[in-house]
């Protein structure tokens, strides 16, 4: 019978579909806000019960209200994490709460007495400071942190695992830890509070990218990683003890390839997408005026290719096709007001 997990981040974009997800299938949930003024909203939108689904407010960079919100719990997903929409000015903006974040969840979840922790982590701490000629990366990769040009939210997530894993080998016991590394995140989304990667869909539908860069990502869709959390939350301690878990529904799209099925699926919803490339240089003018297009100066015409073997072969994991989360993200966008078509 599934018990009592804890899911923190629960406004967040995957944090609020994992939590609709293990409420269907019978666990009570607790989970956690900045501030208890988005409860009401929050449960509008998760669904539960006062007995099914508890909210708390705490914050990663605080200890109040961690012991509560795990309180009676064996399970936890660790899914909160700063996720910005463009470069920093200081990396520590990025890289202290999100590895304090995992350690203060960590010291909770011990304490609390969990025997399960599946943290989110990210294809960022994996495919990245490698070679130019490397394209295909897996559990096995990790990035390198002191290679020139990574970017400072890279680096958070990669320092943020490293630092879980240690203090698991360390300090955890028997707990059971493992991490799951999704790709760019999309699909329909259900509240204003949606994945920084959505951007990658907005932008084009709704004209302000005047062309399509060079640079592409590999897709999964918020439903499906999800599942994968939930997977590894219900998998036995054999099959999940210590494992990586790469999120990726498939191949590796480029903004040309995105723009493509948004004209064929969108009809005239898709006529302020663009259809002409963009010279590699326009990537650097265009970072100039839009913040978020600096994550993409770096990338390019670099491939970054992460292959999901391991999660389909070992929990059974199914993604649906990237075309229908594309698909499914920008309808969701249009039909909630977030984009003018």
């Amino acid at each position: 019978m599934p018990g009592k997990v804890f899911v923190s981040g629960g406004s967040g974009y995957i944090g609020g579909e994992t939590i609709r997800q293990l409420l269907a299938k019978g666990w009570r949930v607790n989970t956690t806000v900045r501030s208890l003024a988005k409860e009401a909203a929050l449960r509008a939108q998760l669904g539960g019960t006062s007995e099914t689904l508890g909210i708390f407010a705490a914050d990663l960079e605080n200890d109040a209200g961690w012991a509560e919100a795990m309180a009676g719990c064996s399970h936890v997903a660790h899914i909160a994490s700063p996720f910005p929409t463009s470069v920093p000015r200081n990396p520590d903006d990025l890289i202290v709460p999100a590895r304090e974040g995992a350690l203060r969840a960590l010291r909770f979840a011990k304490a609390a007495g969990v025997t399960r922790f599946v943290m989110t982590s990210s294809s960022a701490a994996i495919a990245y400071g490698h070679p130019p000629g490397k394209t295909l990366f897996d559990e096995n990769d990790w990035t390198d942190v002191d290679a020139p040009g990574v970017q400072p939210y890279v680096k958070s997530k990669t320092i943020a695992e490293r630092a879980a894993r240690d203090w698991v080998a360390r300090e955890g016991g028997a707990m059971v830890f493992c991490t799951v590394n999704p790709v760019a995140v999309l699909g329909p989304v259900e509240s204003d509070d949606f994945a920084a990667s959505i951007e990658v869909v907005k932008s084009l539908i709704d004209g302000s990218v005047p062309a399509l860069p060079n640079v592409g990502f590999s897709i999964v869709d918020v439903r499906d990683i999800a599942d994968l959390h939930v997977r590894c939350l219900e998998a036995s301690d054999e099959t999940v003890r210590g494992e990586r878990f790469i999120g990726s529904s498939g191949p590796f799209f480029k903004f040309a390839d995105v723009a493509r099925i948004l004209r064929e699926q969108l009809g005239s919803q898709a006529r302020k997408v663009p259809t002409r490339a963009m010279p590699d240089w326009g990537v650097r003018v265009l970072a100039m005026f839009m913040p978020p297009a600096r994550q993409l100066v770096g990338e390019v015409g670099r491939i970054r290719e992460n292959n999901s073997a391991h999660a389909r072969t070992v929990l059974g994991w199914a993604p649906r096709p990237p075309e229908v989360s594309i698909v499914d993200c920008a309808r969701s966008l249009i039909a909630r007001g977030v984009v003018k078509v």
